[in-house]
């Protein structure tokens, strides 16, 4: 058998490797997008147009926001090119090793981000949400939510940074379906454990703390 039939196998399953893949991230994207319409309409019946709807968005919005930078920005166009090279050029002790401290270095600044926010609460209430200030009840409630929701952008960046380690070993069920996982707990939340809660939008704020270590 000649070199140009033995890889043509090669390319073929190479191609349907690359279909395989991309079907299962579109599917897994749909199945979240769908899921996330599904969690507003649960979450905007729950808590509907109330000071306390806005107090829990500012303070689900916040991790959001912060982890485009940690889990899916920078950090990410950074670490995986080096990932990628590590595999190519040395041995599987040295891509654990460079594993190891990147978890380490990452999970070390985003706990010390983490302690601190918590502790600051009501200062990164003021940035995000300034005009919560007039309203002390709002801001108040809103202080409480971050101290619970803020720890899942270190989960959450963990997560991306796991994610970004499987599919440059070509597996990519798994992040796919992990944005799932953030709706179920948060439709979760609002059907029922919020009527255990006096104020609901606190059963969502577990919801997403729930969701980050579900999800990690």
């Amino acid at each position: 058998m000649s070199e140009t039939e033995e890889a043509a196998p090669s390319k073929s399953s190479s191609g349907g490797g690359l279909l395989r893949s991309s079907l299962v991230v579109g599917a897994m994207t749909m199945l979240s997008r769908v899921l996330g319409l599904i969690r507003d309409v649960v979450i905007a019946v729950v808590l509907g147009a109330t000071a306390n709807a806005d107090a829990f968005f500012v303070a689900f919005k916040i991790p959001n926001f912060l982890r485009r930078l940690f889990a899916e920005g920078a950090f990410s166009q950074a670490f995986v090119p080096v990932l990628s090279e590590y595999r190519e050029t040395r041995d599987a002790a040295a891509v654990k090793q460079l594993l190891d401290r990147v978890a380490g270095a990452l999970g070390g600044t985003l706990l010390c981000i983490t302690l601190l926010a918590v502790i600051a609460a009501p200062l990164v209430a003021t940035v995000f949400a300034p005009g919560f200030r007039g309203d002390p009840l709002k801001f108040a409630l809103t202080t409480e939510m971050i101290r619970i929701t803020f720890p899942y952008l270190m989960l959450i960046s963990l997560t991306g940074f796991a994610g970004a380690v499987l599919n440059s070993y070509g597996r990519f069920a798994v992040p796919a379906f992990t944005p799932v996982l953030l709706n179920v707990c948060l439709i979760t939340a609002a059907v029922v454990a919020a009527p255990y809660f006096d104020e609901p939008a606190m059963a969502l704020a577990w919801g997403v703390l729930t969701a980050g270590c579900v999800q990690l």
